[in-house]
């Protein structure tokens, strides 16, 4: 038997991350997303927060470049020794860290040992492969391109960082460190055309007539979402997904599209219409 024809909406991912909109009975809408990399902004505060720092923190003698670099190496020590304690002392009363690998702006000691309770088990060294250091009146910046080797795993991540520094409790301190990885860090797939846009619903069909959900659940990526035509429930993981085939799979479905309009971008694409199931 033939299921009505429906709307079908796909937007497949190169980086495979996978969605699909909610459909009724008489309207088919499967479709695949990747979620963008966003990077992290500061607050306005911040800028406010640092005068406030700076005015109370007077170091009683200058401070030179070497001086200041050195105090990377501090922080680079400190995370050696795997101890987020003593890496967070290295930060100032009223610093702000807004970390790589984390949205959320780390504002205390609380915060900032947090993150590095699980930053520390990568095992992580940096190296500043190049820096632009600037010195004030009881504060100093470096500021440029470093790149850490994670110990747990051998991998290499290079990114951008600013370090500002005040004198705080008689030494110096972090008072602001920001990290974000290169943008020609963030993986980018090669350029898929609208053939092969086409070509992933049919991988899909095909897992469709193996009657195996396992291999229909595994065209779906990690974070998919999965909004299915003949169920209220909302598919969000590997497990609910493959719940839903085992059941649908004992129809024995495949399908046809009958009208499509393709769009790419950067990492993703879409592919909209019309298809239409035999059971």
């Amino acid at each position: 038997m033939k299921v009505a024809k429906g709307a079908c909406f796909l937007i497949a991912l190169a980086a495979c991350e996978a969605f699909a909109p909610q459909s009724s009975s008489a309207a088919l809408r499967p479709s695949f997303v990747t979620p963008a990399v966003a990077p992290v902004e500061s607050s306005t505060s911040l800028n406010m927060g640092l005068r406030s720092i700076f005015s109370r923190n007077k170091a009683p003698v200058d401070i030179t470049e070497e001086e200041v670099r050195s105090l990377f190496f501090l922080w680079n020590d400190a995370l050696a020794t795997g101890d987020s304690r003593l890496v967070a002392k290295r930060y100032a009363k009223d610093a702000v860290l807004l970390p790589t690998v984390s949205d959320t702006p780390r504002t205390d000691y609380d915060l900032i040992k947090d993150y590095f309770d699980s930053f520390l088990l990568k095992k992580p060294q940096g190296v500043i492969t190049d820096g632009n250091i600037k010195i004030g009146n009881g504060w100093a910046q470096d500021a440029g391109i470093y790149e850490f080797t994670m110990g747990a795993t051998g991998d290499r991540v290079k990114a951008r960082y600013s370090f500002v520094y005040v004198y705080e409790d008689g030494q110096w301190k972090i008072a602001h460190h920001h990290s974000s990885v290169m943008p020609e860090g963030i993986p980018t797939a090669q350029p898929i055309t609208k053939d092969e846009v086409k070509g992933l619903f049919k991988l899909w069909n095909d897992a469709l007539a193996t009657l195996d959900p396992d291999t229909v659940a595994k065209r779906y990526s990690k974070e998919a979402v999965l909004l299915p035509t003949v169920s209220d429930l909302p598919r969000t993981d590997y497990d609910l997904i493959k719940d839903y085939f085992v059941s649908f799979l004992k129809k024995k479905p495949q399908g046809e599209i009958l009208e499509s309009n393709v769009l790419i971008g950067t990492n993703w694409a879409q592919d909209a219409g019309i298809y239409e199931f035999t059971m």
